[in-house]
């Protein structure tokens, strides 16, 4: 059997993860595809996220406050290192359940997940030549063009750290109006159209900021497309499936009468 294709969400807190992970696998699962969820966020309290493995089994982050006399913050740091330490045993529950993709939704911090040496640990382990990891743009953010550098400067710096192939999703672009939307992935195709946006905002140490910070980025690599996505109409939910085979180098692909149609 060959080994399943494992995507990781990350992204700012209040991107979305959680959301469009459930809503990718319901998408999967109406297409013919096996595909499980993975939370390691030992902080998830969402009552209507279910996972087929849930790091809350081996390590909950109310237990690690309690336990250690630590706040909210420290207790994250600690949790990502005991993770660590239990890594092998998610892998084996995951392994067990035999499935043909695996959606892991990482901490809400993408801090925690990008900066600690824990967490490239716990990637390692889980991750085989089929990996990819998808770097959520929250639209409340994104739809500045400063915060849109901010956003492109932490995927950089995740693809740095994991040394995965990325792909970068616009979420819940059901918030933005169609002008907005376009104007936002138009900045993720064409730098010059971004560094125009940059330069037609007041010309503050911030915004001059942003227009060195994104030529540094582009000199060391292209931009990547945005792929507009929502869990709440479903849109994109094919496009990221795409995208992820292309980067597993699959042939494989959906036939048009299994899939939903993408919307327009």
């Amino acid at each position: 059997m060959e080994e399943p294709g494992t995507v990781y969400f990350t992204g700012t807190a209040g991107a979305g993860k959680t959301r469009l992970v459930q809503a990718y696998q319901s998408w999967m699962k109406s297409a013919g595809y096996d595909a499980i969820t993975v939370n390691l966020d030992p902080g998830n309290e969402s009552e209507k996220f279910t996972p087929d493995v849930d790091i809350r089994e081996w390590v909950r982050l109310s237990d690690v406050m309690d336990e250690y006399g630590l706040g909210p913050n420290g207790a994250q740091v600690a949790a990502s290192d005991l993770i660590a330490i239990r890594i092998f045993e998610v892998k084996q529950a995951v392994q067990e359940l035999k499935t043909d993709y695996v959606l892991v939704d990482t901490p809400g911090q993408v801090e925690l997940f990008a900066f600690r040496e824990s967490s490239k640990a716990i990637v390692d382990a889980l991750s085989g030549d089929r990996s990819a990891i998808a770097f959520l743009f929250d639209p409340a953010l994104a739809k500045s063009p400063s915060g849109f550098v901010s956003l492109l400067l932490l995927s950089a710096t995740v693809e740095f750290r994991f040394r995965l192939p990325m792909v970068n999703l616009l979420s819940k672009v059901d918030l933005l109006t169609p002008e907005q939307r376009e104007e936002v992935t138009s900045w993720g195709d064409d730098t010059e159209q971004l560094l125009a946006a940059l330069d037609r905002d007041a010309p503050t140490p911030d915004v001059q900021l942003s227009s060195e910070t994104l030529r540094a980025i582009s000199a060391l690599s292209p931009l990547a497309s945005l792929l507009p996505t929502s869990a709440e109409d479903g849109r994109g939910l094919e496009s990221i499936y795409q995208a992820a085979q292309r980067i597993f180098g699959s042939s494989e692909d959906i036939e048009p009468s299994q899939a939903p149609p993408e919307d327009p």
